[in-house]
């Protein structure tokens, strides 16, 4: 039998303690992020379990701008008064979402247990078994009473599925998961920044529905929610969408 080199032990040796450095930084990192989270999930009153980690991990490190895909749309109108841009009318075309319906005792709550089901769906807890790709931005419909004056508990967080993936989307192990199809929607839609509660969301509700020429055109009280930046964002980008009656 030939024997093995000094130098080719060398650099097996060599190889086999960079892989345990890597390995070490892996787990490193995934401890940073997890722990990051969990403590921005206390802030909301939401357990992030350790199972999160690696999910948590791999929406991290694919998250660069070249990496989201951005949820097409045709731009009809763009409504300006001195400059600013007070809203966009768009028009979304028919689409599947992976959507889960939430009932917490608080809309960040919801928002946060929703995200990381979706987040498992996304990284590999699915039937092809492939991380699915971030597509931004990711919605919650939400309800309110017939006046505005308050929202419901009852919220449904979803996540639009790639365009390679519309045909034929993987099949999501969490049951609580649905794949649904969307009809094209006219939206109108107002930029806003900052967290996500039923104050803000009930502000930004009456700014726009003040704003609009003709708000009885939407529904009145169905609404969405579309987040640029995930719920552990500090200065999360947001938008308000009226949805056209069809």
């Amino acid at each position: 039998m030939a024997e093995e080199s000094p130098d080719s032990a060398y650099h097996s040796h060599g190889s086999s303690l960079e892989e345990e450095a890597a390995e070490r930084m892996d787990d490193e990192e995934q401890e940073r992020l997890l722990s990051y989270w969990q403590s921005v999930g206390r802030g909301h009153q939401v357990d992030v379990p350790r199972d999160m980690a690696e999910p948590i991990q791999q929406l991290t490190r694919n998250n660069s701008p070249q990496e989201r895909q951005s949820i097409p749309f045709t731009l009809i109108q763009r409504k300006e008064k001195l400059g600013d841009l007070l809203y966009e009318k768009r028009q979304y075309g028919k689409a599947k979402w992976a959507c889960i319906k939430m009932k917490e005792k608080q809309y960040e709550q919801s928002i946060c247990l929703g995200f990381m089901k979706l987040m498992r769906y996304i990284c590999e807890q699915n039937s092809s078994g492939l991380y699915l790709g971030i597509t931004i931005p990711i919605v919650t419909i939400v309800h309110t009473n017939e006046s505005q004056s308050e929202m419901r508990q009852a919220v449904t967080v979803a996540y639009y599925l790639p365009e390679v993936l519309q045909d034929q989307p993987p099949h999501p192990f969490d049951s609580d998961i649905i794949i649904e199809e969307w009809p094209s929607t006219i939206v109108y839609s107002r930029s806003f920044r900052g967290i996500t509660n039923e104050d803000s969301i009930m502000r930004e509700i009456n700014l726009l529905a003040e704003i609009l020429e003709s708000p009885e055109l939407c529904l009145q009280d169905t609404f969405i929610i579309a987040g640029y930046t995930n719920p552990a964002a500090a200065n999360r980008h947001n938008e308000i969408w009226f949805l056209q009656r069809p």
